[in-house]
């Protein structure tokens, strides 16, 4: 199978009584947006398709029923962002605060949504808790940081090493991380050092897979959780007898 994406110019649709006018102001491209083009994503929208599952636009122009958005309110639609303009039923649009900055409204949806379920939906965490996550500079892996962080759960980021590590680590602590280390250091004894101060995690978050999943594994409290979104190393979550 080829996936074929090209740039069309195509007719905005006539409004219907219960459609909005939307001209899009920003949408992200996310790893998830490539592999449904890819046709490997668990959920495929039907072809031919307009790309982009997030973003922001303003609305323009509304329908006659339409009663709870009006022109210049701030709506995220569900898919089909890479356009400049587009007609929606107006339940597809979810309608967000215009005073936020546009790209964070732009990638709401999408990684923030996805770091406060597996924050709220598989431990129930309590202020002092502590988790562990890698990939933490990622999108899902900052808005889990912030969350975190507002929630009083402490938190511990594992990035992987790279030249200009100290300004990475200056960011993420930045958004609120406790502690941010390399998949180098899960294996070193300093790692008894954070855990003098905060207590071992209950919720591990992994999106690699591979030996970084096994590391953290390894300083989960018992009976704790480790939830996998993701496997970027391409990896298997491999399990110490």
């Amino acid at each position: 199978s080829v996936s074929l994406f090209r740039l069309k110019d195509l007719e905005v649709a006539e409004l219907g009584d219960s459609d909005v006018h939307v001209k899009m102001l920003a949408a992200p491209i996310n790893p998830a947006d490539i592999n449904m083009i890819q046709g490997t994503y668990a959920i495929l929208a039907p072809l031919p398709a307009v790309g982009g599952n997030e973003g922001v636009g303003e609305v323009l122009e509304v329908g006659r029923r339409v009663a709870a958005l009006k022109p210049g309110d701030w709506v995220i639609p569900a898919g089909g962002t890479w356009r400049t303009r587009g007609v929606f039923p107006e339940e597809m649009l979810l309608k967000v605060p215009s005073d936020i900055p546009v790209l964070c409204a732009a990638t709401l949806s999408v990684n923030p949504c996805t770091a406060y379920r597996m924050l709220a939906d598989f431990e129930t965490l309590a202020p002092g808790d502590s988790v562990i996550q890698n990939a933490a500079n990622s999108g899902v892996g900052q808005a889990v940081i912030q969350i975190a962080k507002a929630s009083g759960i402490k938190t511990v980021n594992v990035v992987r090493d790279r030249p200009d590590l100290p300004k990475l680590v200056e960011r993420l602590m930045a958004l609120g991380a406790d502690h941010v280390i390399t998949e180098e250091m899960l294996r070193k004894p300093e790692m008894k050092e954070i855990f003098k101060n905060i207590p071992k995690p209950r919720l591990a978050l992994n999106c690699v897979g591979g030996k970084s999943t096994t590391e953290m594994l390894r300083h989960l409290q018992p009976k704790g959780t480790m939830v996998t979104y993701g496997g970027m190393a391409k990896q298997p979550v491999m399990v110490p007898v």
